[in-house]
């Protein structure tokens, strides 16, 4: 299974936030989409569902930005996906319709693989996937850039 961008890029914006949770500066936009190359609107969408979803304090404004509302201790990545995902059904049996539908089992067993994909994702927070900090903040570009902080 794979997960839609959405999905992929909110885990990502939760990861790069959790491995800078000292940080006392609050993120901005613009410092995410340039770290991640990704689009501002794309990323605003994304933190404006974090956000109404309680993972993350936004503070609207010149001086705003966002942070982490919650430790990653307690963001389960299980439940995180199945808030941000669209659909976690794994094949569509009406669109086109298929004949086999009224007799499948397809849909059964595929059902399964999602709940087992789901039960990994449970066992799982913010803070287990970014455990290796100092490599993943190896990996980050010079965060002392002034475009990455308001004065």
């Amino acid at each position: 299974m794979q997960l839609t961008r959405y999905t992929d890029y909110g885990i990502r914006i939760l990861m790069y936030l959790a491995v800078q949770s000292e940080r006392e500066a609050l993120f901005r936009i613009a410092e995410v989409t340039k770290v991640f190359d990704l689009s501002s609107n794309h990323v605003a969408k994304i933190i404006h569902q974090l956000g109404k979803l309680g993972y993350l304090q936004t503070i609207r404004g010149k001086s705003g930005g966002f942070k982490l509302a919650i430790s990653a201790k307690e963001i389960n990545i299980g439940t995180l996906v199945r808030q941000l995902e669209h659909s976690l059904i794994p094949v569509n049996c009406e669109e086109p319709f298929c004949r086999f539908t009224p007799v499948c089992n397809l849909k059964g067993v595929l059902g399964k693989a999602v709940a087992a994909y789901l039960a990994v994702l449970d066992g799982y927070t913010l803070a287990d996937i970014v455990s290796n900090k100092s490599d993943l903040v190896s990996t980050l570009p010079d965060l002392s850039i002034s475009v990455f902080y308001v004065s």
